[in-house]
């Protein structure tokens, strides 16, 4: 083979541009006796791979069947999902919230069972103790005035329809 062609193709083989047959015929060129002494350094890469390509073939024809036999093959159990199944874990949830709003709902009856008066919850969440009547300002006035400024109202009420 002309040494030119064969640098070319190295160059070639080097920006992997080469096809399979040029890489062939570099194996057969660096595999003969009469290389150059300036290629010599190339010899022992291409004769690794031819080395390494005849172990391989070895193995034997039958070498991907025979580990393929020794691998176990998956077996997938596909399960079908009915809507119930799926729809199973929301049930849980919402199962879990009402168990949690029914237990609130009955410490609280039972916490305040004791209070008589009524009671009003305000927007913050606070429970507290108040007549039917609003209060306007900060002012602290006991149950029983309460019920008697009630008591007294009626009283004058009925005094003037009379």
């Amino acid at each position: 083979m002309d040494c030119k062609y064969i640098e070319q193709l190295l160059e070639r083989y080097w920006q992997c541009e080469t096809s399979l047959e040029e890489e062939a015929q570099l194996r057969a060129f660096f595999g003969g006796s009469n290389v150059p002494e300036h290629l010599l350094r190339y010899r022992d890469l291409f004769l690794y791979q031819q080395l390494q390509q005849e172990e391989a073939s070895g193995l034997g024809d039958d070498f991907d069947a025979r580990v393929l036999a020794q691998v176990e093959v998956p077996v997938v159990k596909a399960k079908r999902l009915t809507l119930t199944a799926r729809f199973m874990p929301l049930f849980k949830a919402a199962a879990v919230v009402a168990i949690v709003l029914f237990l609130g709902n009955v410490m609280q009856h039972s916490l305040f069972d004791d209070i008589k008066e009524v009671a009003a919850v305000d927007t913050i969440g606070k429970q507290i103790t108040a007549p039917s009547v609003a209060l306007s300002g900060d002012v602290t006035i006991t149950s029983e005035q309460q019920i008697l400024d009630s008591l007294q109202r009626v009283e004058k009420k009925v005094e003037l329809k009379k």
